[in-house]
């Protein structure tokens, strides 16, 4: 068990948020919070949803950032009462920059803070989706490139079989995760398609269906792969451990809330024998090097989508960066251990605000 640290934090007295975007205003965009202490600065990142519509900020703005001024606070996870106050893309955001703060006001890193045990992490690497095979592939052989050893591909009913052939065809060794996208259904057609995805060697199949925890638990009686059922929350969690429905957790603290709820998450899929693997939330840096801290829990097994999307600006120094598809763990810096570029952040940004104003 974590024990607790008798140190109290210094009170937060300020909470900035920025919306950034790629340039020209281009896609994709995160909102990135701040807190302030006498002594330090922690951060956070949630991605904007692609229709641009983000109820993080007004969470932040008009609940979560006022409730967070002059809280007292002895850990990260004593700031749970002020997440409830938002949605759970705001949470995370809060949560991590808590959990960055508390970390470099005691000269911690993050991945030890957060019970990390590994040095360095295996990187794997998303396909766009993309409903053209010679697209497909070429993006297949640019992530093997690069070094990565693991690539998730996403299928749809009509736009499934295609494609994972054509990956396994031309990488038989490959690790390959099929993303269903809650996109099926546990109909005899949909269940035997699921099937013929299986005789590929998929290492996992993710999120085939939108809910319903018996269809994957029958589905992962069907196939060798470890099905990855889409969890947004522990109790969601803790009944698919309790139906056998999978063996694979994709660990988002997006979708779960922040670092804490995503720790509590790989505890209990770890415990269990699950499979893990981790994504950053955002594009500008500060969510993959939050990724690479929770990558470095002894659960995550699986290679971890945690380096930096090309193309557009990072505002974390060093960049969260490959090598041969592998990553460091920071380990000598406290926090997310890599230094923020604030100036940039505010010149670059299309909207902030600051609390207290």
């Amino acid at each position: 068990m974590r024990e607790r640290e008798a140190v109290r934090v210094p009170r937060i007295i300020g909470c900035d948020a920025f919306r950034v975007a790629m340039p020209r205003g281009r896609r994709p965009e995160s909102v990135l919070v701040r807190l302030t202490t006498d002594a330090a600065a922690g951060w956070g990142e949630v991605a904007v949803p692609a229709s641009g519509a983000c109820p993080a900020w007004a969470d932040i703005a008009e609940r979560m950032g006022p409730a967070l001024i002059g809280l007292d606070w002895d850990r990260p996870e004593d700031v749970s009462a002020a997440a409830d106050l938002g949605s759970r893309d705001a949470a995370a955001a809060i949560d991590t920059a808590c959990w960055d703060l508390w970390c470099r006001a005691r000269g911690l890193p993050l991945a030890h803070a957060l019970g990390g045990t590994r040095t360095s992490i295996v990187t794997g690497a998303r396909l766009p989706p993309e409903p053209v095979l010679d697209i497909v592939t070429t993006r297949a052989n640019r992530a093997v490139g690069a070094g990565h050893t693991r690539v998730t591909v996403e299928v749809r009913p009509g736009w499934d079989i295609e494609p994972v052939r054509a990956i396994r065809e031309a990488y038989p060794a490959l690790a390959l995760v099929v993303d269903g996208g809650r996109s099926y259904t546990p109909s005899a057609e949909h269940m035997a398609v699921l099937e013929a995805l299986d005789a590929y060697g998929p290492v996992a199949i993710e999120r085939p269906f939108a809910g319903d925890l018996p269809a994957h638990a029958a589905l992962q009686l069907r196939v060798g792969a470890a099905v990855a059922p889409g969890i947004g929350d522990l109790d969601t969690l803790d009944a698919a451990l309790a139906l056998d429905a999978g063996r694979a957790l994709h660990l988002r603290p997006d979708r779960l809330g922040g670092l804490t709820a995503a720790r509590s998450a790989h505890d209990r899929a770890y415990a269990a024998g699950w499979d893990v693997w981790c994504s950053g939330a955002g594009a500008f840096g500060i969510g993959q090097a939050a990724a690479v801290a929770l990558a470095a829990l002894p659960g995550c097994t699986l290679p971890s989508d945690v380096t930096d999307p090309a193309g557009g600006p990072v505002f974390v120094t060093p960049p969260v960066r490959s090598s041969g598809g592998v990553v460091g763990v920071p380990l000598t810096q406290p926090g997310l251990g890599h230094e923020i570029d604030e100036d940039r952040i505010e010149r670059l940004a299309t909207r902030r605000l600051r609390i207290p104003a």
